[in-house]
This record gives structure tokens, C-alpha cells and sequence, in this order.
């Protein structure tokens, strides 16, 4: 009876806590709901949450993970416009237009690519040491047509100038300029690189696996994502290598059990992040569940993710 007491009196207390920090910092409450993967609970707080760069932002990211991209686009440009000298806003523009590019016609494309580019550079030049910027540019030329401002040796400078900000990106960058090349070896080697210097060396694995399938080393892949898992269960911060590492089997059509067993250690995790929305993995986990006849957790899993996302369209348009 006194530990049911205990156990009940601890929970009023966090969730009082909840509510506090909520009422305190709501964008707080916001960003806390939009790494767990719960978008339809971020949007819902924002609604309430007085108007700022950073509501904008933030409202701009979670549209992001339910592929909303015209609306996060609309969002991060309404962050930038009341924050104009802010790097952080200005990078997350440059994604959201590069997403709008990716699934936009060709003329349309082409405009946007040349703002994701413009937003890229204004991020690195008001902040030469924001990390996330420098990759984002450096792949941006990389992986862009010179006639939208694309270049391997402008991807090469760039890398120059994130080596010393974060190593372990900057090898992954070099991975990407020589894949561009075509000098897989290299590749190998800088992926590697990564692993050596990254401080959650899981998901550096996951990059080396995500290699290896593209090469069809079958061999490898299994060895790399088994040294993704050891190292994960070593490193809470790092519990997306299991989402990851999940990825990497799907697309290589590999070890689906195994798969769904990744996925659903990860959604166990206490740690999350948007970059692994916690409704993707259930959609994921969903589409394996079907194809391995169990309809049931299929329509489960579903059902999990438009509970937290109810506009994702890929669950949405699961049918079992």
C-alpha cells in the first residue's frame, strides 16, 4: 500500500512538473513533444503558444516530419522574416525549400533550388561554426548541378571549414563527395573515419550498413549493423541507430524479423528525435507486420501512428 502510495504520489509530482515547465516554457513543451514524434500535439500546443521566430521554426520543423512542405516552408520563412539574423532559422529554411524542391516540377524546382542554396549560405555566413549548416551546404553542392550553384570543389572548401567544427561530419561529408566520384573505396575509408571520431559511434555504423547495402555487401552490412546495436545499447543518446539501422534493412530487403525488432526498440527508447519520427517507425513497422501476415499488428502499428500524426499520408494510406 505505501509503495502504490509512493509510486502515485511521484507521478502527481511529474506530471505537475509536466505542467508547470508546459505553462513556464510552452516551446519547450512544443520541441518535447516534436522529438518523441507526437505532431499532432506539437501543433496543438503551438496553436496556444504566443507568435515568435522560434513558435514559427518549431511549427516549420513538425510539418517537416509529416512531409507537409509547402506549409513548412510557409512557416520557416515566417521564422526568418521575424528573425533574420538567426543561423538556426536560416538553415531551416534552406531545408524546407530544398524539400519543396525535391517534389516540385521542374521550373519550380529549379527556383527553389537556388533559395535552398541562398538560405544554406546565409546560415554559414552569419554563424561559421553551426555544424548542421556547413553539412547541409556542403551536400547541397555536392549533390547540385552547377547551374544551380552545385560543385565538388565547392563541397571540398566547405568540408575544410566543418572539419574542425565536427569531425565526425566532415568525414561523412567526404563520403558523400567521393561517392559523388565514384571512389567507393575512398568512401569506405571516410565512413570509417567517422566511426573513429563520432561520439555516438552507433549511428556512424548505420552510414557504414547504409553503404554496404548500396554496394550489395551482404556481409558487411550484417557486421556493420550488428557494431551499430552494440554500440547503441552502450549509448542511450544514440537509440536512432536502431531506427536507422531498421532503414537499412528494409531498403536492402533483408532480415525483416530483425528489422521489426530494431523498430521496436527504438520506439521503447526513452530518447527520440525528429529525425526519426516516432510515427514513421510505426508506419514502417506496420507495412514489415503486413508482409509478414500479421494483420493485426499491422493495423495496430497503424493505428499508432495517426495517433500521433493523423495528417501522415504514408500511414494514412496503409491498407491491410
Amino acid at each position: 500500500m505505501k509503495r502504490q502510495l509512493g509510486a502515485s504520489l511521484c507521478a502527481a509530482v511529474l506530471a505537475l512538473s509536466a505542467r508547470a515547465q508546459s505553462a513556464s516554457d510552452p516551446l519547450a513543451a512544443v520541441n518535447a513533444a516534436l522529438q518523441a514524434g507526437q505532431a499532432d500535439q506539437a501543433l496543438s500546443l503551438l496553436n496556444s503558444a504566443p507568435a515568435s521566430a522560434e513558435a514559427h521554426n518549431l511549427r516549420c520543423r513538425v510539418l517537416l516530419t509529416v512531409e507537409n512542405w509547402d506549409g513548412a516552408g510557409s512557416e520557416c520563412q515566417l521564422a526568418v522574416n521575424m528573425d533574420g539574423q538567426n543561423s538556426v532559422e536560416h538553415d531551416w529554411l534552406g531545408r524546407a525549400f530544398g524539400q519543396r524542391a525535391a517534389h516540385a516540377s521542374f521550373l519550380t524546382a529549379y527556383s527553389l533550388a537556388k533559395q535552398t542554396v541562398a538560405e544554406f549560405q546565409t546560415a554559414v555566413k552569419l554563424d561559421p561554426r553551426n555544424a548542421d549548416a556547413l553539412y547541409d551546404l556542403g551536400d547541397y553542392y555536392n549533390s547540385a548541378p552547377s547551374v544551380v550553384g552545385g560543385g565538388a570543389d565547392k563541397a571540398q572548401s566547405t568540408e575544410a571549414q566543418l572539419a574542425p567544427v565536427a569531425p565526425a561530419r566532415a568525414d561523412k561529408l567526404l563520403a558523400e563527395i567521393a561517392d559523388g566520384h565514384k571512389d567507393y573505396t575512398t568512401e569506405e575509408s571516410e565512413l570509417k573515419a567517422a566511426i573513429a571520431v563520432d561520439p555516438h559511434p552507433a549511428l556512424s555504423w548505420a552510414s557504414l550498413a547504409s553503404f554496404y547495402r548500396k554496394r550489395q555487401e551482404w556481409t558487411n552490412l550484417d557486421a556493420a549493423i550488428q557494431s551499430a546495436l552494440t554500440a547503441a545499447q552502450k549509448d542511450p543518446q544514440a537509440s536512432e541507430a536502431y531506427f536507422n539501422a531498421a532503414t537499412v534493412l528494409i531498403a536492402a530487403n533483408r532480415n525483416p524479423q530483425l528489422a521489426m525488432t530494431l523498430l521496436g526498440d527504438y520506439l521503447a527508447s526513452s530518447i527520440k528525435t525528429e529525425d526519426a519520427p516516432a510515427f514513421v517507425a510505426y508506419t514502417d513497422l506496420a507495412k514489415l507486420k503486413a508482409a509478414a501476415g500479421d494483420k493485426t499488428g499491422a493495423s495496430q502499428a497503424r493505428s499508432a501512428a495517426l495517433a500521433l500524426a493523423n495528417e501522415y499520408k504514408p500511414a494514412q494510406g496503409l491498407k491491410f
